[in-house]
């Protein structure tokens, strides 16, 4: 599609031009402004398999590595305590958060402790970990479990090195409806467009988290930055990105046109209600379908947390943190992040900022990646309408059929307008993981040994 590549090709070159890391002296982050919503986002980067397709700081789990870690990670929340910061969300992502689980729950307990505003938390995990012993823990102290499937196919869960480590795709779909009754909400985190990735295997994937009883699944486009991609290319293959529109066309059909789910934004769908919670026969439970009814229960909470709260300090090794017109990468070293702490400074290594038309395009790229943007609030924050601030953009859309709705008050989107979006947020991420690239060239040592061999 035509559109595609052009708005892949320009999204591209925007974000390389402003996701450019400077070095930083800054030793804290900016103190909250007054009445601004934030939440926090925890890094834990510790995996027990390194899969070839991620970009995020992650390091293969050691114990003597991790424990000191998240005390610093604890530590380092005080810090943001101390600046003034309350929270009303937590997410907590990885490597594996779940790795060490009583560091896990101590770091939980003192957020909520720490941050009275906290309504609620969401983590991500790994198949191994939704039996009894985790579950019964995390229960209560997680409102959203997010777990990292990717693939329910055997074949590529061997592709990835995850068969072994994490089982068939048989296990996991049965812990996932194991553990599914005891959250408010769990994700089935998955991928689309694997090389190795057939139609036949993709619809079987679908058919599988429907047969969960996962309350929101996640589809995701396969996003590789060039050195993700050099390693994907020597393991599961080259990326064709000529297949992804009808791989998400399939997706939304047998998810959304079905009328199991719901979109949640663009690549998240949450189920509906009338088929929540389904037990492990394949019937329909009633345990949480009156939480699912309420608008702002956590089963809205997305991975994408960008798209509910615009700016968030993030803590840990490897966290990238956006607030006002700044973004500051935390040192991908384990070391230097662990000294930068315990000599009372915070861990920023790199910092880049936004321009005004930068921001705009940011709103505009994460509001509608959440299916509404909203005009007024729009020319209210930045002085101008979207028109007026982005009249390449708008031309664009509009010329392009993305536009459900495009009155004074709102924009919504088509069909052809959410893949459109799927394709702008595709290519920022694939920005955000070039950016891990350069805060991850500078490891020395032992770390860059145990990354790079």
């Amino acid at each position: 599609m035509l559109s595609e590549r052009l708005l892949s090709q320009v999204v591209a070159a925007t974000t390389d031009r402003y996701l450019r890391l400077k070095p930083t002296s800054a030793r804290m982050l900016p103190a909250p402004q007054p009445g601004k919503r934030y939440m926090l986002y925890m890094h834990v980067p510790f995996c027990e398999r390194l899969c070839p397709y991620c970009s995020f700081n992650r390091f293969p789990f050691a114990e003597d590595r991790a424990r000191p870690y998240f005390a610093n990670l604890r530590r380092e929340m005080l810090m943001l305590a101390d600046l003034g910061y309350d929270f009303d969300s937590v997410y907590v992502g990885g490597g594996t958060p779940t790795i060490l689980l009583d560091e896990l729950c101590q770091t939980l307990d003192l957020a909520r402790k720490t941050f009275p505003g906290i309504r609620e938390v969401s983590t991500e995990t790994n198949p191994n970990h939704l039996v009894p012993e985790y579950v019964s823990e995390l229960e209560g102290r997680v409102q959203r479990l997010s777990v990292g499937v990717q693939s329910f196919d055997d074949g590529l869960l061997r592709q990835m090195d995850r068969f072994d480590k994490y089982g068939s795709g048989e296990e996991i779909l049965e812990r996932i409806r194991y553990a599914s009754p005891h959250f408010l909400s769990m994700n089935a985190d998955m991928i689309f467009n694997f090389p190795a990735q057939t139609e036949d295997i993709l619809i079987s994937d679908i058919e599988r988290v429907i047969a969960s009883g996962a309350s929101q699944t996640t589809f995701y486009p396969l996003m590789a930055s060039p050195a993700v991609q050099r390693s994907l290319a020597s393991t599961v293959g080259a990326v064709d990105y000529g297949r992804e529109q009808r791989f998400y066309q399939i997706i939304c059909e047998l998810l959304v046109d079905t009328g199991v789910y719901d979109f949640g934004s663009a690549w998240t769908f949450n189920r509906k209600q009338s088929t929540a919670n389904v037990q492990a026969d394949g019937s329909a439970g009633v345990k949480g379908e009156t939480v699912l009814l309420e608008e702002d229960a956590p089963t809205a909470m997305i991975d994408e947390y960008v798209v509910d709260y615009e700016e968030y300090p993030a803590i840990g090794s490897g966290g990238i943190t956006y607030l006002g017109d700044q973004l500051f990468v935390n040192t991908f070293s384990v070391r230097e992040y662990n000294q930068a702490i315990e000599s009372g400074r915070m861990s920023m290594m790199g910092e880049t900022r936004f321009s005004l038309r930068d921001r705009m395009r940011y709103r505009f790229m994460m509001q509608l990646f959440g299916l509404r943007l909203d005009k007024q609030q729009f020319k209210k924050d930045f002085g101008m309408s979207v028109e007026a601030g982005l009249p390449v953009e708008m031309a664009f859309m509009r010329a392009s059929g993305a536009f459900a709705t495009d009155d004074a008050q709102e924009l919504t989107l088509t069909a052809k307008g959410r893949y459109l979006t799927v394709v702008m947020m595709r290519q920022f991420f694939i920005g955000v993981n070039k950016l891990r690239d350069q805060a991850r060239e500078a490891l020395t040592g032992e770390e860059r040994q145990l990354l790079f061999g």
